[in-house]
């Protein structure tokens, strides 16, 4: 069975076939004793967008986030891992071409504007593979 990732999230909004959930993420120091004195403690409220669900959901309803872990590994190739390699093999071909390191660095960092346009303009296929799922919390 594949592993799955789950977050507990509110219901914000209910529409025809859209559904949008916020989730608090909390960094591993979050639920330290001492969080109230330490300005390091981190909370982010996420919202999730699910085009696919069953049942019947109200605003304010705690639900269950699931995402599927091997998709996690997916999304972190194409946001971390392939630009990484994009920028390193671009910058050592152009510092070999141009001798210039300036040239080689500003090329290098460029070369991400046009990958993340890219991966804007492919969201939508995008929101089809990295696909949540919600199911209600007893």
């Amino acid at each position: 069975m594949e592993s799955e990732i789950r977050h507990k999230g509110f219901v914000k909004t209910v529409s025809t076939g859209k559904l949008i959930v916020t989730i608090i993420n909390q960094s591993a120091c979050s639920t330290c004793h001492a969080q109230g004195a330490c300005s390091v403690s981190d909370f982010q409220d996420k919202e999730i967008e699910i085009n696919e669900f069953k049942g019947s959901y109200q605003p304010g309803q705690e639900v269950t986030i699931i995402f599927r872990e091997s998709k996690g590994f997916t999304a972190l190739f194409w946001g971390y891992i392939l630009p990484f390699l994009v920028v390193l093999i671009t910058l050592i071909v152009t510092l070999e071409i141009t001798g210039n390191e300036l040239k080689a660095g500003l090329i290098s960092l460029g070369v991400l504007i046009p990958y993340y346009t890219t991966l804007y303009f492919l969201r939508h296929h995008l929101k089809k593979i990295f696909k949540f799922e919600v199911e209600e919390t007893i």
